[in-house]
């Protein structure tokens, strides 16, 4: 699993008919800074990825990938490569809140 910041919606008229109905989100990984742990940057990809949970743009997110995406509720069927699992309230590194949700 991965952390992640929704950048962003993907819209789509014309799709599989597996999707239809599913909201998909852009994200922007977070990797904690090997400089400073105390701190995120941003990892170098972009990803879509199928929202099981309602997240919105700006938030935190805990994502999956690969066969384990699909293995999330409801999407075993379903063509999906990344999957959002997760609303982040909260981040601690060694002891440091990193990040906490509003």
């Amino acid at each position: 699993m991965f952390l992640a910041e929704v950048i962003g919606q993907v819209v789509s008229t014309k799709k599989d008919e597996h999707l239809l109905g599913r909201t998909l989100l852009l994200l922007r990984p977070k990797l904690v800074d090997d400089q400073d742990p105390a701190q995120f940057k941003d990892g170098q990809n972009t990803i879509v990825a199928i929202d099981t949970v309602g997240a919105g743009e700006g938030e935190l997110v805990l994502f999956c990938q690969g066969s384990s995406a699909r293995n999330a509720q409801g999407l075993k069927h379903i063509p999906v490569d990344a999957a959002i699992v997760a609303i982040i309230d909260r981040v601690e590194v060694h002891g440091k809140t990193l990040y906490k949700g509003g």
